[in-house]
């Protein structure tokens, strides 16, 4: 490969590209990969279809997890000859459960500007509709394939306070389901986002174990690309002291002149608040 030298080095553009609907291309997006010298595609045949939409007709070179060293050492090169090279995945944003790291990252030891372009990313898509608290999240991308190693990657986020996002493929989903239905529990809150910007998109809230249900009743279910957003761990928190309506029950016991013991055991059975509570609450009451 012969490349011209320059004084200043090209510009490493992370562009994204649909997820599903072409509308979703971003004017920028089109414009960069336009005027590019060249495009690094994780599959050039299958962003072919893409360039021959927009009729782009910028080279592309295939650059992905499994590319060559070789490979990445010419993308640099191009960059510090002086030209601008745009970093593609297949569908969304690059880097996200998807090729880039390696080559940002060189790119960035060698002082090369690197320029994001926002776009599509089925993960950020899925929680803005999702329901679940968006204001801290953690992004998994996808599980372990295997149940053993995808249960202990759920063990290790079952208490994580965020909301969690992972990617999951159409045929794990179900055995996916069922493992966090074991780790988190059957009730908690899940989200399934299947197939946005598609024409099939759908959503499925509930807990995990009506989630599961829904899925394995329905084989359309288990297509396409899947997002799935559980709920962070919430602790139950005891009162300090029993609710307003034990308090109620239990100050008409004791006017009726029950022992502390004996209106505690009532006023439990009754307002299925705790014995023991009820108790130290009338004990400190009678102590003030």
């Amino acid at each position: 490969m012969t490349v011209r030298p320059s004084a200043r080095p090209g510009v490493l553009y992370v562009v994204p590209t649909p997820i599903g609907n072409l509308a979703d291309m971003v004017p920028r997006a089109l414009s960069i990969l336009q005027t590019a010298d060249i495009i690094a595609a994780e599959d050039t045949r299958h962003s072919g279809k893409l360039m021959q939409h927009f009729q782009i007709s910028t080279p592309m070179v295939a650059y992905h997890d499994f590319s060559s060293e070789q490979r990445c050492q010419e993308l640099l090169q191009r960059l510090e000859s002086g030209q601008n090279v745009a970093l593609i995945s297949d569908a969304g944003t690059p880097l996200i459960s998807d090729p880039g790291y390696r080559l940002v990252a060189l790119a960035r030891q060698r002082g090369i500007e690197v320029i994001p372009v926002p776009g599509a990313c089925a993960a950020i898509a899925a929680l803005s509709a999702s329901g679940l608290p968006s204001d801290r999240f953690t992004f998994e991308g996808f599980p372990p394939a295997k149940s053993g190693a995808r249960k202990e990657c759920f063990t290790q986020q079952r208490e994580n306070p965020r909301t969690l996002i992972f990617y999951e493929s159409p045929h794990r989903i179900a055995a996916s389901l069922g493992d966090m239905v074991e780790v988190f529990g059957p009730d908690r809150r899940l989200v399934m986002a299947r197939e946005i910007s598609k024409t099939f998109e759908t959503f499925l809230s509930g807990t995990t174990a009506s989630v599961l249900a829904r899925v394995c009743a329905d084989a359309n279910q288990q297509k396409g690309e899947i997002v799935l957003l559980v709920e962070g761990f919430r602790p139950v928190v005891e009162q300090d002291g029993p609710g307003g309506e034990a308090r109620r029950v239990m100050q008409i016991l004791l006017d009726a002149e029950l022992s502390v013991k004996q209106a505690a055991a009532l006023a439990a059975s009754i307002t299925g608040d705790k014995k023991n509570r009820l108790y130290d609450w009338a004990v400190s009451q009678r102590a003030v």
